[in-house]
């Protein structure tokens, strides 16, 4: 085999030079996620989130965000007010609402731990958004468990 000559040697290095920094790039991005800005008001001046369904950019739905500060009762929540929680997408948020209707209304946060999907460190980085409201204020419920004490 004939040896490279000079200018194939250093087109050569300039493409594992490339590869290296890509790949280099992809490892930082990967281990260092980009902090999201909280959303910022909207232009019209009123203050709530965007009602459900309210497409986001390229027209597609978009989930309600949630807003820093704003608790999320996972008692009353929807599927877009879950999925916009931190870590929870669509098919979390589906088990969440699947756990709630089979076995009723959460009692206190850490019920989330049984739902499978969410382990200790989900749980660390939800709990300052979520709450469960007291039995009285969890509204309607899926009813009484079966085989357990009746409801309210």
């Amino acid at each position: 085999m004939p040896a490279w000559t000079p200018a194939e040697r250093r087109g050569a290095l300039l493409v594992a030079l490339l590869l290296s920094l890509g790949a280099a790039r992809d490892l930082w991005r990967a281990t260092h996620p980009r902090m999201t800005p909280p959303p910022s008001a909207p232009a019209d001046g009123s203050s709530g989130p965007p009602a459900a369904g309210v497409t986001g950019e390229a027209g597609r739905p978009g989930p309600v965000p949630a807003e820093a500060g704003v608790m999320v009762d996972l008692n009353r929540a929807g599927l877009a007010e879950l999925d916009a929680l931190p870590g929870i997408g669509p098919v979390l948020a589906g088990r969440i609402l699947q756990h709630r209707n089979a076995h009723g209304p959460f009692r206190e946060p850490e019920d989330l731990l049984a739902v499978p999907g969410i382990g200790p460190r989900l749980f660390e980085r939800l709990r300052p958004r979520i709450r469960v409201a007291g039995s009285s204020a969890a509204g309607p419920g899926p009813g009484p468990r079966p085989g357990g004490p009746p409801g309210p």
